[in-house]
């Protein structure tokens, strides 16, 4: 068989799993109402632009004056070719937003996370990970574990019992890094950050968050998981997304002490050998940063919008998966049920994703609604409709 044959013979088997994506084609910006192709006016309830900020005309703007002050491109990597003043304004805006001392900025938040275990770790130490982590932590802790060859360990999900056990086994490593996602996004549950962090303060331990689903949306301004509990400057490492609440165009960071920050300029792969963010992405994302400083009511509407879908979700008849964050999980359980109700909600004007095995458990598919402050209530209730329809159809409620 050839290699193309192979390809496609395995495509075809996505396709009869269920498993198979297709893509759908936007014609508008990325907002609470869209264009699709083929479609029409659609309500998205499967972004991650919590704020609405994709489309803010200051968030905009100000890429604009980015590009045409900055260009394009940076040309090389940042210690090679300069370091343009915007990307360090925007470190500074991050860090402040999150509580640390110092940010750094990467392509992307995999790649932040990428270049931290294997330029941390080395084969006396370990990375105890949450069951349930990104890929990209996963994918970062096998990188360590290949290049570095140290240590590493998996505690059930948010069981602080199991965690403290791998802690204790882990006495005589030099460092002992917990790695765990702020807010988990396929469940939408937020991590037991200060039980987390009490443990490893007992264990001599390093907490790093990442905080992608909760930058921006945790929080009474904003500012993540940490200011969600009350901990803000108490953890010690947090990376983050510039393409989720914070404009959504790309780019990530990593946030923590400045000796870090210094450290991982120094040694981090990812960021010795890749070009800097676009500085026009830099320049959105900046503006971003400001924009949620100056507008925290933009949070709020977020947090009402959840409550108020929550509700009438519920109400309807539905079962999400309890929570506060605005991702929503429905489980459906088989993933050709959750590939089917995503369809029938596009065919009711409403973008909502269905997820399946791998993506989550075997028996756990799920239509995975996220809300946003750009949803007004007439977006909400529209889409509400659309699941009730949708819900009787399939007889689900």
């Amino acid at each position: 068989m050839s290699f193309a044959a192979r390809l496609q013979a395995e495509l075809e088997q996505f396709k009869q799993e269920g498993v198979y994506k297709r893509l759908n084609y936007l014609e508008a910006p990325q907002a609470a109402r869209t264009k699709m192709q083929g479609r029409g006016e659609v309500v998205i309830l499967s972004s991650n632009n919590y704020l609405g900020l994709c489309n803010q005309p200051e968030v905009v703007a100000a890429g604009k004056r980015a590009l045409e002050e900055f260009g394009a491109g940076t040309g090389s990597v940042r210690f090679i070719c300069g370091t343009f003043t915007i990307h360090r304004e925007l470190e500074s805006a991050l860090a402040r937003l999150v509580g640390c001392e110092a940010a750094l900025s990467y392509v992307s938040c995999w790649n932040a996370n990428e270049g931290l275990c294997p330029t941390l770790l080395g084969e006396r130490d370990v990375v105890i990970s949450d069951q349930l982590n990104h890929a990209s932590i996963i994918d970062s802790i096998r990188l360590a574990k290949t290049i570095t060859r140290c240590q590493t360990a998996v505690y059930r999900h948010s069981d602080m019992t199991d965690l403290e056990e791998k802690l204790k086994a882990a006495r005589d490593a030099r460092l002992r890094l917990v790695f765990t996602d702020g807010v988990f996004s396929m469940e939408g549950d937020i991590a037991r950050l200060p039980d987390i962090v009490t443990l490893a303060r007992k264990y001599d331990a390093v907490v790093a968050v990442d905080d992608s689903h909760a930058t921006g949306a945790l929080g009474k301004t904003g500012r993540g998981s940490a200011e969600h509990y009350g901990m803000l400057g108490e953890v010690d490492i947090i990376t983050s997304t510039l393409g989720k609440a914070l404009g959504g165009a790309a780019g990530g960071f990593t946030a923590g002490p400045a000796v870090l920050t210094d450290y991982l300029t120094q040694r981090s792969r990812p960021q010795l050998f890749s070009n800097a963010l676009p500085p026009t992405v830099a320049g959105s994302a900046l503006a971003a940063v400001r924009y949620l400083e100056a507008h925290p009511e933009r949070v709020t509407r977020l947090h009402d919008n959840t409550r108020y879908f929550r509700e009438r979700l519920t109400a309807l008849g539905f079962k999400p998966v309890p929570g506060t964050t605005p991702i929503v999980p429905v489980i459906l359980g088989e993933t050709a049920q959750a590939i089917r109700m995503s369809e029938l909600l596009l065919e009711e004007g409403v973008f909502v994703t269905g997820f399946g095995y791998p993506v989550v458990p075997q028996g756990q598919a799920r239509v995975r609604c996220q809300l946003s402050a750009g949803h007004s209530r007439d977006d909400l209730d529209f889409a509400l409709t659309a699941f009730r329809r949708v819900g009787a159809q399939l007889g689900l409620i």
